[in-house]
């Protein structure tokens, strides 16, 4: 059989034998309209967010909240134990190890971001640091706020266990949280607090007008307040 004779059973166009003849005769876009190929993206879009929503509800409430509230960045803050708005599930083995390194333990958590927390009420405060002797300005928002958005039920008789990330944890009561209006501090002299220095969060105190504490001396002053803030859990008392 001949070529001729096979291009008119298969019906293919003649092979092409220079560029501009494959350019004229084997087109390189694909069949249908504009329109028709601009919506082909969109409308898998679509269905990979459908199918995302529906695994996530298969998954339970948790998993659900999890994709709906999803961070828009890194967790820096884990509230864990008596919390009404969890937003993640339980301890994971691989992706939570300094949270297992210090023997945390939870079926579900809060986690707050960066952006979250910057969305609530600073309060600013002057203590003066133990490291220099001098009065720094500190903001952020209030430990209680902070807890009431976390669905933590801030008039309860609780206990507070406050963990940095050197494994420091110093323990309180939501009460005594309250009188000393303890703020989760994110700026130290209006510049953000980094890892590796006090940061990225401060759980601290005005010291130098608290009855109490302002007269005793600046390495004692702040026992209560463990700085690389990363976990609190919040206990029954």
């Amino acid at each position: 059989m001949g070529a001729a004779q096979r291009r008119a059973i298969v019906g293919t166009a003649p092979p092409c034998k220079t560029a501009a003849a494959r350019l004229a005769a084997c087109p390189a876009t694909p069949p249908g309209t504009a329109a028709q190929r601009r919506k082909a993206p969109m409308d898998k879009r679509r269905f990979l967010a459908a199918a995302a929503v529906g695994a996530a509800g298969a998954a339970g409430p948790t998993a659900v909240g999890a994709v709906i509230g999803s961070r828009a960045g890194p967790g820096l803050l884990t509230v864990a134990g008596a919390v009404a708005h969890p937003n993640r599930g339980p301890l994971d083995a691989v992706r939570d190890q300094l949270m297992v390194k210090h023997g945390a333990r939870f079926d579900r958590a809060w986690v707050a971001d960066a952006a979250l927390l910057a969305r609530l009420a600073p309060v600013f405060i002057t203590p003066t640091l133990e490291y220099d002797a001098k009065p720094h300005r500190l903001g952020g928002p209030r430990l209680v706020s902070v807890l009431r958005h976390a669905g933590v039920d801030t008039d309860a008789d609780a206990r507070l266990l406050l963990r940095g990330i050197d494994g420091y944890t110093a323990t309180t009561s939501l009460a005594d949280a309250r009188a000393r209006n303890l703020v989760v501090a994110t700026a130290l002299d209006g510049a953000p607090m980094a890892l590796g220095g006090l940061g990225p969060l401060w759980a601290v105190h005005d010291a130098d007008r608290l009855p109490g504490l302002k007269d005793k001396p600046l390495g004692e002053r702040f026992a209560g307040c463990p700085w690389g803030l990363y976990y609190i859990e919040v206990q029954p008392a």
